[in-house]
């Protein structure tokens, strides 16, 4: 258990933080000095080195190791890859579907959750979109639409449109019970809320590591639970196997592939990053995801409630049970993002209006200051706001 975290000197990591109000980690996380640092030495031995090979190599498995462990993992159950978007093709892809088959997920979720998918039609497989019911989906949400020919439910634990915090753990039992298999995009919630794979039940949780884990963008992971045996990568390389041709001859009686999800790996990694994501798992460890959970939503509910005296809407859930990092405001996008955008505030647009996303080094400072802004724009005459 962490204890309380010192949050200006966590902030002091952050310059971007400090020179705009930054509330997009959804969008992307801002670069902390101390993983610039790691990505500088890193490009340094590369430069007067030409490139310890090995020594890199190594540290590729022991960052491995730190991330399952992160997540409540083994090691042999992570793969790298580029982004979320990967990892969930590649689950889709290893999963034994035949022509006739289902998947089950939310409507509105990921599109590119959804594409990995829907991509599977060529083989007869279909996607049965669910829609939320109450807001937020659950074991009821799925159940009615679960028949004999069902064979998964993929779904983001925290959706990046309006923040709905899903109860992944519940439906992982679910699926438990009627041999379904669980897909998690954990883009949104991973280095945010404390994640444990083995809790969530899920079959394949993928992510990427440029929000809440704080990298530049190129390189995410996929976990991939070692009770599955048997599954097939979509495309092979010497990496995916077990004991690649030492001479780098191809022997096709010789294609035993590795041992849990490294059998869809396919090559070099992103070592720039696995550096850097070495030094983020450093930061964020020495602060607690607990922590940072408790701090989001900290923010979360002084924003709420600002908004409330403000009479702005707030698309999303309330419920802290529900949410996360991540408020969608019911303005419309095109005037307000302009003057959010000229009031050096970084946002995003989104399919319901703007979103606001806290990361581990926003402060209720930022929440006030935000409001300011807010009220200013609600405040002005109807002329000004048409002349833009």
């Amino acid at each position: 258990m962490h204890g309380p975290f010192d949050l200006e000197a966590l902030r002091a990591e952050f310059p971007a933080a400090q020179r705009m109000l930054y509330l997009d980690t959804a969008h992307q996380a801002p670069l902390a000095t101390s993983i610039r640092a790691a990505l500088h030495r890193f490009y340094d031995e590369g430069h007067a080195s030409a490139g310890p090979k090995p020594v890199w190599l190594q540290r590729v498995e022991a960052v491995r190791a730190r991330l399952a462990a992160f997540i409540g993992a083994a090691p042999e159950e992570i793969a790298f890859t580029k982004n979320t978007s990967e990892g969930l093709n590649i689950a889709a892809n290893a999963i034994p579907f035949v022509s006739g088959d289902n998947v089950l997920m939310v409507h509105g979720d990921h599109p590119n959750n959804a594409y990995a998918f829907l991509n599977l039609r060529r083989k007869g497989v279909e996607t049965r979109f669910v829609p939320l019911t109450a807001g937020t989906a659950d074991i009821g949400t799925f159940a009615p639409h679960v028949d004999a020919r069902t064979r998964a439910i993929s779904i983001s634990h925290v959706t990046f449109h309006a923040g709905h915090r899903f109860d992944v753990e519940a439906l992982g039992r679910f699926c438990r019970d009627r041999g379904l298999l669980l897909v998690v995009d954990a883009m949104q919630s991973v280095g945010v809320l404390p994640i444990d794979v083995k809790r969530m039940g899920a079959a394949f949780v993928a992510a990427g590591c440029h929000k809440g884990l704080l990298v530049p963008q190129g390189m995410g992971f996929l976990y991939v639970d070692a009770a599955l045996q048997g599954l097939e990568p979509a495309y092979l390389a010497a990496a995916s196997l077990a004991e690649p041709p030492a001479d780098f001859i191809a022997r096709p009686d010789r294609m035993e592939l590795r041992h849990g999800a490294g059998r869809f790996e396919i090559g070099n990694f992103n070592l720039p990053d696995l550096h850097a994501l070495s030094a983020a798992l450093d930061l964020i460890e020495r602060v607690g995801v607990g922590n940072i959970e408790r701090h989001v939503l900290a923010l979360g509910d002084r924003l709420i409630a600002a908004l409330d005296r403000l009479g702005i809407r707030l698309v999303g859930p309330r419920d802290r049970a529900q949410r996360a990092h991540i408020y969608v405001l019911d303005l419309p996008g095109e005037g307000w993002l302009n003057y959010l955008t000229a009031s050096d505030v970084r946002v995003s647009p989104e399919r319901d209006g703007i979103r606001i996303s806290f990361g581990l080094f926003n402060t209720a400072a930022d929440v006030d200051r935000l409001v300011e802004i807010l009220a200013r724009r609600i405040a002005m005459p109807e002329r000004a706001l048409a002349a833009g």
